[in-house]
């Protein structure tokens, strides 16, 4: 228990030091969030009944910042936790707390924190409450800057996992920005700046008793385990071009069935835009890079200790993202290509209003993996644990994972409405959610439609179509597949509240009738949300990570509010 009595004792700082300007001239600010779920027994869609009735997350951040100084507190009760979260939430107490003191040039960081080394491939600190994700960080965060245009940052600690914490996690990253660095390339056009990380973890092997692939033989596995990372951002004008390559050590693991084979990653980027016009093109190649600070763990969302971004388009729309792509950290190649244009108004297709289209489309695919011989056991394998594992060709492609196109096409019809149009096309594989089955070839429809009535008065209307080759199987019970269709109908008034009303029915070769209909108010910084409805069981993703959400027939609350 001794680890609550730092937090304990600044709360119980604060009202000795508290005045009627606030506590010692800082200044304190917060934020609580609480969300509510019931749910009943519903065999077509699959939901249950909760024993306890209703299941409820809650949080309370706190935070006092007086100049350079900063501390905050937060505390978190799972009563019990959603449906979809993770059992060992359940409980409350104090899961977050951190003191910090910042100038220009200098930062320390005792406590929780989140940080990110590039674009995360060795190292991503960071949460998402509404996945059940928090891989904060407990120990000791330092940034300097020595000099202008450089970087240094350094950190030690341990991950949050659930109420404890686990691993040890080691970095240190440097960045540097030329143009800034050397004065005589202030004013030059051309931008660069190059960083480059160092990130290992700890974790004793000793304890951990695996079988290698040869009868009678246990796994040496390493106590520690390092990956390092090189990247560039250049640009000029309008152009931008950057990167990143990382490289992880020999990591048997959980995840990758405890072979040797080393990983690495690449990531890029090349982007153009001007008045009216962009384009950008991503492509990436991941190979066995998950990297967590425990190599045991069951939970495929726990204790990572980088990030792989998707390169898929975040879709928002119900039947887009029926499907979201789930980022394979054992190996995928994967490209994206994305173009905005905007014609003008006053020409034929531009009309007296303009019109915008946004194009999008994206491809997927496994590595091209090779198994290698082991002659103890005269036999071709791809995974043997203790073995180095597969091999495979740097630009060599597997099966396809997922490949989406997607065109929208946005346009005002009056001062008062707009309407956007859009077509997608998404081939999903099952494979990368853990199932067998075929590839599923989806086409969508969508028309959203928005009327601003007056200043305070907004409707919009929403109809949805989807399409689908594949077929509800029970054995299977993937309730997505089949075709579908969707309504929705959302009125803002008095620039205060809403109402929402909406229905997904699988007409064809498919299953469930998943209706839904909210009510909300907002007030200041105080938003309440009140809905009824049922849940679609499957994945919900944000960025590449996901998790499974179960089928839900209820009320569900939210209430937020910030000072």
């Amino acid at each position: 228990m001794k680890k609550h009595l730092f937090p304990f004792a600044i709360l119980l700082a604060f009202p000795f030091v508290s005045n009627g300007q606030g506590i010692l001239g800082g200044n304190v600010t917060g934020n609580f969030q609480i969300d509510g779920q019931t749910s009943k027994l519903d065999t077509v869609i699959g939901s249950r009944n909760l024993p306890e009735q209703m299941h409820l997350n809650a949080r309370g951040d706190i935070l006092y910042t007086n100049g350079n100084f900063s501390a905050g507190i937060r505390y978190e009760a799972y009563l019990n936790p959603l449906e979809g979260f993770r059992a060992e939430y359940a409980g409350q107490g104090i899961a977050n707390y951190f003191v910090s003191y910042k100038t220009q040039d200098f930062a320390v960081t005792a406590g929780h924190f989140y940080e990110q080394f590039g674009n995360g491939l060795t190292l991503r600190s960071y949460e998402d409450r509404y996945l059940g994700i928090d891989n904060a960080i407990r120990g000791f965060n330092v940034l300097y800057r020595p000099y202008k245009g450089i970087t240094l940052k350094g950190l030690i600690g341990q991950q949050r996992y659930f109420w404890e914490s686990r691993g040890l996690v080691r970095g240190v990253d440097g960045e540097i920005t030329i143009n800034e660095t050397f004065t005589a390339l202030q004013e030059a056009k051309t931008r660069l700046t190059l960083g480059a990380s160092f990130v290992s973890k700890y974790e004793n092997g000793d304890g951990v008793n695996i079988n290698s692939y040869v009868d009678g033989f246990k796994l040496n596995l390493p106590n520690n385990v390092a990956s390092y990372a090189l990247r560039m951002d250049l640009s000029h004008g309008g152009f931008n071009l950057s990167g990143e390559y990382a490289r992880k050590g020999a990591d048997p693991n959980d995840l990758n069935g405890y072979i040797y084979h080393k990983g690495e990653a690449l990531w890029l980027n090349a982007s153009y835009s001007q008045k009216g016009f962009s384009a950008n093109l991503q492509a990436k190649r991941v190979d066995n890079m998950g990297f967590r600070s425990v190599r045991t763990d069951k939970y495929k969302e726990t204790l990572y200790i980088n990030y792989i971004p998707s390169i898929t388009k975040q879709h928002t729309y119900a039947f887009l993202s029926m499907y979201p792509y789930q980022t394979q950290t054992s190996g995928e190649m994967g490209l994206q290509g994305d173009i905005i244009y905007n014609i003008k108004k006053g020409t034929l297709l531009g009309g007296k209003y303009g019109t915008d289209l946004h194009l999008n489309a994206s491809a997927i695919t496994a590595l091209d993996r090779q198994g290698i011989y082991l002659p103890l056991v005269d036999s071709t394998m791809l995974d043997a644990p203790g073995s180095d594992g597969y091999t495979s060709k740097f630009f060599g492609t597997g099966d396809l994972y997922y490949a989406d196109l997607s065109l929208e096409v946005a346009k005002k019809l009056s001062t008062k409405v707009k309407l956007t149009a859009t077509y997608g096309y998404v081939i999903f594989n099952p494979v990368t959610e853990g199932h067998e089955g075929d590839l599923h070839h989806n086409h969508v429809a969508i028309a959203d439609l928005t009327w601003k009535i007056n200043r305070k008065n907004v409707l919009r209307f929403e109809t949805e179509w989807m399409g689908s080759d594949s077929k509800y199987d029970a054995n299977i019970d993937d309730k997505r597949c089949g075709d579908w269709i969707m309504g929705l109908v959302e009125y803002n008034f008095a620039s205060a509240w809403f109402i929402s009303l909406s229905d997904q029915y699988a007409y064809h070769d498919g299953i469930g009738n998943y209706y839904n209909i909210s009510v909300g108010y907002t007030k200041n910084a105080t938003r309440l949300q009140l809905g009824y409805g049922k849940q679609r069981e499957g994945i919900i993703c944000i960025g590449g990570v996901c998790r499974q959400v179960p089928a839900c027939n209820g009320f569900s609350f939210s209430l937020t509010t910030s000072f």
